[in-house]
C-alpha cells in the first residue's frame, strides 16, 4: 500500500467514525433539548443521576467529535490532499480555504466551549448554563463540519 494510499484509508475510516460520532451527540443534543435547560436544572444535576449521566454523555461527544475532527480528521484529509500539515492554527487556515470549516474562528470558538463544559462543568453552574446552552446550540455545526468533510472526501477519492 503506498502512502497515498494509506492516507485515503485513513480517512476514510476518520470519515466512519466521525459519522457514528455526529450521530450519537445528535441524539443525546435532542434528549437534553426535550429539558428545559436553565439554571434550576443544572442546579439540579447534583440530585439526578439520570440527568448528570446525560449531561456527561453530551459533553463527553461533544468534546470528542470536535477533538477527532479537528486533531485526527482535519491532518489526515490535508496529507491525502496533498497539503502540508502544520501548527493546529495553520490547519484550521487551510481548511477554512477548502471549505471544510465555517471560519478558523468559529472553530476556535468551538474548541474554547469544548474546554469551558470540562471546566465549568464543576466549578460553576451559571457559567455551565452558558456553555451547555451555546454547545446545544453548536452542535449543527460541529455535524454539519462532519458532513462537508465527508462529502469532500468521496469526491476527492473519485478524482484519484
Amino acid at each position: 500500500m503506498t502512502t497515498q494510499q494509506n492516507n485515503q484509508f485513513i480517512v476514510t475510516q476518520l470519515i466512519r467514525v466521525t459519522a457514528k460520532e455526529a450521530r450519537y451527540l445528535e441524539r443525546t443534543a435532542d434528549r437534553l433539548r426535550t429539558f428545559t435547560i436553565d439554571l434550576q436544572w443544572v442546579e439540579s444535576l447534583d440530585n439526578n443521576d439520570e440527568h448528570s449521566e446525560m449531561l456527561d454523555a453530551f459533553v463527553s461527544r461533544y468534546g470528542r467529535l470536535q477533538d477527532t475532527l479537528g486533531d485526527k480528521l482535519l491532518p489526515a484529509m490535508l496529507r491525502s490532499s496533498l497539503e502540508k500539515t502544520g501548527s493546529q492554527l495553520d490547519n484550521l487556515l487551510r481548511a477554512e480555504k477548502f471549505g471544510w470549516i465555517e471560519s478558523t474562528q468559529v472553530w476556535i470558538e468551538l474548541r474554547e466551549l469544548r474546554n469551558r463544559l470540562v471546566h465549568e462543568y464543576i466549578e460553576s453552574p451559571s457559567t455551565l448554563l452558558s456553555a451547555l446552552q451555546q454547545a446545544l446550540h453548536c452542535v449543527n455545526l460541529l455535524i454539519e463540519t462532519q458532513s462537508r468533510m465527508a462529502n469532500y472526501a468521496k469526491i476527492f477519492e473519485q478524482i484519484q
